[in-house]
């Protein structure tokens, strides 16, 4: 009678413990499976001019790099998952100055503080990259990557800085576009030689037509250094071009530049910022302290984009 008793326990406690197994191997599947989950939806931010040389270093030396970032600021790019920004100067320690008339350097270690404040990218597409010569320009891309940063518009020759490039995989692939178009003073331009991208319209649809006839679902976006300065309606010239990589398959056109904010279009429902105005700048005038914030907000079906008005005050937006 005991042994039976014995018997029936062992197995009470044999069933129990294999539901108890089941149950721990279900919980831990569930979790692995919410770990692996991909992201539903994908928050990318763009800003507009963004300079540490001039007044801007002024700040940093006597305030310190962090003080140029607001905390409402801040409180938006940590609700997103990718934060570009328009670095409208080198970061670099060479001081090879070419023959222009504004001349930036950012000191390389200021980029870490960057990243510090969630800024993922950094476009190099603009007419301040090549201010220290090619030398410069190879080391600030250097100086990027090395601050864990991810450089755009930039390449070891023409056809690489001109590429899209692939900023995100979830919830659907995205690739940004990025040139320059605008004169570049003094600057020996060399397709074969380390350089920024400044091709043709004509070269860019083509691009952009090429990678949609692939990338049927994937979402591309192209951000252009363009326009008049100091102006804010695009010339009519840019209202053709943007037509013209919007039929291409372009989805988002986002302009900086004119250091100013200028108008917004849609365009086969396509969105058009022609541009999105300074960021962190130390010009004072009215004209040039308001910027935008311009986040997108993309799943598997839909392309949200929404604009986000701020003040720049001593070099430093704010909300």
């Amino acid at each position: 009678m005991l042994g039976t008793v014995i018997l029936l326990n062992r197995l009470k406690f044999m069933r129990n413990t294999s539901l108890f197994a089941l149950l721990l191997i279900s919980i831990l599947t569930v979790s692995c499976d919410f770990l692996n989950e991909e992201p539903k939806v994908n928050k990318i931010v763009f800003v507009g001019d963004l300079l540490l040389d001039r007044g801007v270093r002024e700040r940093i030396e006597y305030l310190g790099i962090h003080s140029l970032f607001h905390s409402t600021i801040d409180s938006v790019f940590r609700e997103s998952d990718i934060v570009i920004a328009n670095l409208e100067c080198p970061a670099t320690e060479i001081e090879e100055p070419i023959n222009k008339k504004f001349i930036f350097r950012a000191d390389p270690e200021w980029l870490t503080v960057l990243k510090e404040h969630k800024i993922t990218h950094l476009n190099m597409a603009n007419n301040h990259s090549m201010d220290q010569g090619r030398k410069g320009l190879v080391d600030t891309k250097m100086n990027i990557v090395k601050s864990g940063l991810i450089p755009l518009g930039f390449g070891d020759n023409l056809k690489e800085a001109c590429k899209g490039q692939l900023i995100a995989s979830y919830p659907r692939k995205v690739y940004v576009f990025s040139s320059l178009q605008v004169p570049s003073e003094n600057w020996p331009f060399l397709e074969d030689k380390p350089c920024v991208c400044e091709d043709s319209f004509d070269s860019i649809a083509k691009r952009i037509k090429k990678l949609r006839a692939i990338e049927s679902n994937s979402v591309i976006i192209v951000q252009l250094h363009w326009g008049a300065e100091h102006t804010i309606k695009p010339l009519t010239s840019q209202k053709q071009q943007a037509y013209a990589l919007i039929d291409s398959g372009a989805d988002v056109i986002i302009g900086h530049h004119t250091h100013t904010i200028q108008s917004i279009e849609f365009y086969k429902g396509k969105p058009i910022y022609y541009s999105i105005g300074n960021f962190i700048f130390d010009q004072s005038n009215p004209i040039n302290s308001k910027g935008l914030i311009v986040q997108i907000e993309i799943t598997k079906t839909k392309l949200l984009c929404k604009e986000i008005t701020f003040d720049i005050k001593n070099c430093m937006p704010k909300l």
